[in-house]
């Protein structure tokens, strides 16, 4: 991961991380001040970040909400207060409404960012300073170190590119906690056709098969928010094993980028979990990301034991071959 290290120290009221990249200082500059580069990891997994504003001067705003898997929305507004390009720029940063108004009572930042050569490429240190300790441990118990370290642990697709970082690596996992993983594969298409081929049933039962042998029986699928679906699964004839399904309700839904569902086993005491789908075009492929939030840790280990995501590849390699051609 390329955080190496995030410090409070409540004497100087300040909070520091530090990152590692194998990109040039300039390549680290560039990602920070474009925001549609920032919106990639601006914001920890299930909390994406969009920039409705980004007036990069001395003096100007930016204005962002961070969106999580429920539809809640968190606010921020930076004013930057200096600039350096490219070796870094500072902030005050501060908690915002929907309007892009600052919240009173709610504790106010000066973020400094640096970017440093390294002989293996460059250093992100971002520095926080608080103006009181009663702000700087009302940020740390709000989860601002575990958030801040997710997030910029993501900034390595962003950084190198979608083909260099994912191309040919298959269905990637990575195991963030206890009740959270995320899952990527890189697909040869383009957004709106991989979009289409996870909400479209009639696509869906072409690809959405896991091993071969199986075929999906039931495809009903109400891809709007509030909307319920149902999908089940039966093997063919020789193959082994016993049907199962999963249904749940759709939570949120931002097409072509986003849609946030829950999941249940059919016809079980099972708890649901929560997946969280994105959609991310580049260079005429798709990233598709999956977080899935589980109840603790002995369920999501029960899950990804039973071969889901060997099964998982199966699928998009189904995909890639049979819808997206």
């Amino acid at each position: 991961m390329p955080v190496t290290s995030v410090e409070s120290d409540a004497e100087a009221l300040t909070m520091t991380l530090v990152a590692d990249f194998p990109v040039a200082p300039e390549r680290l500059w560039a990602v920070f001040t474009d925001p549609r580069q920032l919106e990639r990891f601006w914001g920890p997994p299930g909390w994406p970040a969009t920039f409705e504003a980004f007036d990069f001067r001395v003096g100007g705003r930016a204005i962002y909400s961070m969106t999580s898997p429920q539809g809640e929305s968190a606010g921020g507004v930076w004013e930057f207060t200096a600039i350096d390009e490219p070796r870094g720029f500072e902030v005050i940063d501060a908690f915002a409404d929907e309007k892009g108004q600052v919240i009173e009572g709610m504790p106010s930042m000066r973020m400094v960012f640096s970017f440093d050569a390294t002989p293996e490429g460059a250093r992100l240190t971002n520095v926080t300073h608080f103006a009181s300790a009663d702000a700087l441990e009302q940020v740390v118990a709000m989860g601002m170190v575990e958030g801040m370290t997710l997030a910029t642990n993501q900034l390595d697709a962003v950084l190198q590119g979608l083909r260099d970082f994912a191309q040919g690596k298959g269905t990637q996992l990575e195991i963030l906690d206890d009740q959270h993983v995320r899952i990527t594969r890189l697909i040869d298409g383009p957004r709106e056709l991989v979009w289409r081929a996870h909400v479209d049933p009639d696509l869906m039962r072409q690809w959405m098969l896991g091993p071969d042998g199986w075929r999906m029986t039931v495809s009903d699928v109400d891809a709007t928010v509030g909307g319920r679906y149902r999908i089940a699964w039966e093997p063919e004839p020789g193959t082994e094993g016993e049907g199962f399904g999963f249904d749940g309700e759709t939570l949120l839904i931002d097409e072509p980028r986003r849609i946030v569902q829950t999941e249940h086993m059919t016809g079980t005491d099972y708890p649901s979990t929560t997946n969280d789908l994105s959609f991310y075009e580049e260079d005429g492929v798709t990233l598709v990301t999956l977080l899935i939030e589980y109840p603790d840790a002995a369920t999501r280990d029960a899950v990804l034991a039973t071969g889901m995501i060997e099964g998982m590849e199966k699928s998009f390699q189904r995909m890639e071959r049979l819808v997206l051609v």
